[in-house]
């Protein structure tokens, strides 16, 4: 079955309580506190897990949390820290708070891993307010809250292509035969109830990922047939194989109206998905002798149409190749959009790197231990990204404005 959307509810480790406790032994009357602190609260993470197609997983199991942090113990022994929960989802989820509506994260690559809710900080046991006036405190501090949310979990499937078309365009029969996948074929329409897709190999180790959605007819905008809700799975694709059966049954639409009905509901879709590169594909012609419907197909749009037959595979190969050099050139220039452009503003180029905490757990190594005068910085509100949270106010050490603090005096 496949799932595309879930709300999941997250929440960090409670921090363990710090302890009261005094050192009693045999003839050491006065043995001073010794209370141990708590451990911290265990981190929810999600992470893309490239081996996961769906949010199935979610679909019974709703609430997510981490381990809570055990309670200090006398004898200056600190609980243990709770263990972090993992939550893996695949590749394409995005990740929106449910009461907000704001998107916190794009998991748009595999193994990206973010903090989505921090535990809670261990308590101090009472060890650490003995001072030379005040011996023996009889106090500790609790554990501190973590953070928790409701979650809404969206998914976009990730593909180098994506297919459109009518009904019975003949996408599934091209998708099984270009690569592995068994997608189901039948002579009626809305075969295809959700997206299937496939890894295509061609020649010379060259390979990309297609994307196959449920038909597409007029008024698809509008919730007609099975409407439009899948178009969000081809919106990250890089190229729009428009599959055009130009030899329909009695009472279909002919070529050039069926190729006008779904350009129309893409541009209704999104204006950005209707801009992506199209390749126009006229699939079928095993069903006549002559290519003259593929060309009154090309002379009417003015555009190149690629003739071929998902059935005999006529044409495949040069569909794959035709489809490879225009992922070429869409990775180059995307390749050249990323490079890195100098800043000419010192302050500018300051404000675009990323800024951390101290305190802040890395999304590259989370098992990197907290030290014990860090501050974490991160509300339940805060989207816990280590940019974001630059704006509360970080305080280092050497930044004391305080008039009575020793920092700095000689």
């Amino acid at each position: 079955m496949f799932i595309d959307r879930a709300e999941i509810f997250v929440r960090g480790g409670k921090g363990g309580n710090g302890c009261v406790s005094f050192r009693r032994e045999k003839y050491i009357p006065k043995g001073g506190p010794d209370g141990g602190d708590g451990g911290h609260g265990g981190h929810v993470y999600i992470v893309a897990d490239p081996t996961i197609t769906t949010l199935l997983d979610f679909t019974g199991r709703h609430h997510w949390t981490a381990q809570n942090g055990q309670a200090g113990m006398g004898k200056n022994r600190s609980g243990k820290s709770g263990a972090d929960r993992v939550v893996r989802v695949p590749p394409g989820t995005l990740i929106y708070d449910r009461d907000s509506g704001r998107l916190l994260k794009d998991l748009d690559q595999p193994e990206m891993r973010v903090l989505i809710a921090r535990g809670g900080r261990g308590g101090k046991g009472n060890q650490n307010f003995a001072t030379a006036r005040y011996q023996a405190p009889r106090f500790a501090f609790p554990g501190g809250e973590p953070d928790e949310r409701w979650l809404r979990l969206e998914l976009k499937l990730i593909a180098d292509v994506g297919l459109v078309g009518l009904p019975n365009a003949g996408k599934s029969t091209l998708l099984s035969r270009v690569s592995r996948a068994r997608p189901k074929i039948a002579d009626y329409p809305f075969t295809t109830i959700e997206p299937q897709l496939g890894i295509v190999e061609l020649s010379n180790y060259r390979r990309f990922v297609m994307a196959d959605i449920p038909g597409l007819i007029e008024g698809a905008h509008e919730g007609v047939g099975l409407g439009d809700d899948f178009l969000r799975h081809i919106e990250r694709t890089r190229v729009i194989v428009h599959l055009v059966d130009v030899h329909p049954i009695v009472e279909h639409p002919t070529p050039v109206e069926a190729y006008h009905v779904i350009r129309n509901e893409l541009q209704k879709y999104s204006q950005d998905l209707a801009r992506k590169p199209e390749l126009i594909v006229a699939n079928k012609i095993d069903l006549a002798d002559n290519l003259s419907a593929v060309q009154e197909l090309q002379d009417a749009l003015g555009r190149d149409v690629i003739a071929i037959s998902g059935v005999t595979g006529a044409g495949i190969e040069q569909l794959g190749d035709a489809l490879w050099r225009m992922i070429q050139e869409i990775r180059q220039t995307e390749q050249a959009s990323k490079s890195i452009v100098p800043h000419d503003d010192p302050f500018e180029a300051v404000a675009a790197a990323p800024t951390i905490r101290r305190g802040d757990v890395s999304s590259d190594d989370p098992d990197r231990e907290r030290g014990e005068d860090e501050d974490d910085g991160c509300s339940g509100d805060d989207p816990c990204g280590p940019a974001e949270r630059f704006e509360g106010g970080a305080r280092w050490a050497g930044q004391e404005d305080d008039p009575d603090s020793e920092e700095g005096k000689p």
